[in-house]
């Protein structure tokens, strides 16, 4: 009993063997007050346009799209396979956290048999029954880091199924956008379509009369087959859209649709935020430094295998012959037990498992840096992709009306007679193909705004990490508590 109390409290008073956590350094430019490419976009911004208390895509203000990534939420595969190891890492929270117990078995065992003596045959019977406990002292801390490490490996995976959604909710959103764009593009080729037939009749209406010629007939009917055969390229890529968000749904591509509509999409401002900001708005930044947290408990369990080991037994029960008298004293046996056990050669074994957890602990902290440096670049790209493409757009709507003027003149003096055919066909196929360009710049616009929205993490904050249960007091960037990290509630 002497025995159990001083390795009871042996273990509750020991340190914990290892380098205490911190955060890896990062590259020069994280604590900037400013994105590079931010005054542009931001400075430019509407205060209030994005409500941070809704979902990011609801700022599109479209119903149906908001529909679509509520059910791919729900039901998508890759947020349920995200889901499914999320629970994994919190069951070997829960296997780690075991270590500190003690194990108690019971076993009970019945039997018959036939002895031979003097007297002949004899039947005999037996019994035996026992409780047996082990334990063993986590003296070093080696069970205490490792419930560190799993638990760090929890909210990594945490962070993950938050990268997931994210991922998953920004795929739905472009892919919409491209397939409204497609609807447009498709009704504006309707429209010209519509104009080309009656031009195609107005020509020939001209040679049945002798004022046009054959070759001008020829034209406008080319013209005419060559935009119907462009709007039906277009559709190609309105059905690979459409495909595409019904497996992100977790749908098969032939149970599902969406009607074509209108692009009402509004385009919404994402809100302003400094770089050390993005290094906790970031589920995959997030992701990546609690997995060097966890290397860093590595360190501590394969530096607390090079200590002795202390494990205590306690044993009691009963045996004897026959069922009468089962719990009588003489029948009764109990055990105690300690045993301190310790590696004096290995080979070099634990000290080569020691050099592999920190090698594993340097590549954790390298993909780290590679992640938030990675990260600043897309918020970079897409701040100046957004800045750029408003310009082009207004650069673009003013080819546009110029092209148009330039038709409806061309028209009047064809009309005239003072201008041939083939200056409408030069004319038509200019104000289309700006108009099919002024299309594309804005899809591509929106494309860009919601790839900045993934860029800064969706309204997602680290914060929103479980608190790690059994942690360590000695880790000194444990992330706060609260909810599930999950953007669709």
């Amino acid at each position: 009993m002497r025995i159990l109390c001083l390795a009871l409290a042996a273990s509750l008073t020991a340190c914990a063997v290892g380098p205490d956590y911190r955060r890896p350094s990062l590259p020069e430019g994280v604590s900037a007050p400013a994105f590079k490419e931010g005054d542009d976009y931001w400075k430019a911004a509407a205060p209030g346009s994005v409500d941070a208390g809704q979902p990011w895509w609801t700022a599109f203000g479209d119903s149906r799209l908001n529909d679509l990534v509520d059910e791919a939420n729900r039901a998508n595969q890759d947020v349920r396979a995200a889901e499914a190891q999320y629970r994994e890492a919190q069951a070997l929270v829960q296997n780690a956290r075991s270590a500190l117990f003690p194990t108690l078995q019971a076993n009970a065992t019945v039997s018959r048999g036939q002895s031979q003596t003097v007297l002949g045959p004899k039947l005999g019977d037996s019994h035996a029954w026992s409780l047996q406990a082990a334990w063993e002292a986590d003296l070093w801390g080696r069970a205490r880091r490792g419930i560190e490490g799993a638990s760090d490996s929890a909210q990594a995976s945490e962070a993950d199924l938050a990268a997931a959604r994210l991922a998953i909710q920004a795929e739905v959103v472009s892919d919409y956008i491209l397939l409204r764009v497609a609807d447009t593009q498709q009704q504006l080729y309707a429209r010209t379509v519509e104009a080309y037939q009656k031009s195609l009749q107005i020509t020939q209406s001209q040679y049945r009369v002798g004022v046009a010629t054959r070759a001008d007939v020829e034209l406008a009917n080319t013209t005419l087959q060559s935009t119907q055969a462009q709007a039906i390229d277009i559709e190609i890529a309105r059905r690979q859209a459409e495909h595409a968000i019904a497996v992100l749904m977790g749908r098969t591509p032939a149970g599902f649709s969406i009607a074509p509509d209108r692009f009402a999409l509004t385009l919404p401002q994402v809100p302003a935020m400094v770089p050390s900001e993005l290094l906790e708005r970031r589920p995959d930044i997030s992701a990546a430094e609690r997995r060097v947290a966890s290397a860093n408990a590595g360190i501590g369990v394969a530096q607390a295998a090079r200590y002795p080991t202390l494990a205590l037994t306690a044993a009691g029960g009963y045996g004897g012959s026959g069922f009468g008298p089962w719990f009588s004293t003489p029948d009764r046996v109990w055990a105690l037990g300690a045993a301190l056990a310790a590696t004096i050669f290995d080979g070099g074994l634990r000290a080569s498992q020691v050099e592999q957890a920190r090698a594993v602990f340097d590549a954790s902290a390298a993909t780290y840096r590679k992640t938030v440096l990675a990260g600043f670049q897309e918020v970079e790209d897409n701040l100046a992709a957004l800045s750029l493409l408003a310009q082009e757009r207004g650069v673009q709507e003013g080819a546009v009306r110029s092209a148009r003027n330039a038709e409806r003149v061309t028209l009047s003096q064809y009309r005239a007679g003072t201008a041939p055919y083939l200056a409408v066909i030069t004319a038509q196929a200019l104000a289309l193909n700006n108009e099919r360009t002024a299309l594309q710049l804005q899809g591509r616009q929106y494309a860009a705004s919601v790839a900045l929205t993934k860029a800064v993490g969706g309204g997602w904050d680290a914060s929103q990490l479980q608190a790690r249960s059994g942690a360590s007091p000695m880790a000194t960037s444990a992330a706060a508590s609260g909810p599930v990290a999950s953007t669709n509630e």
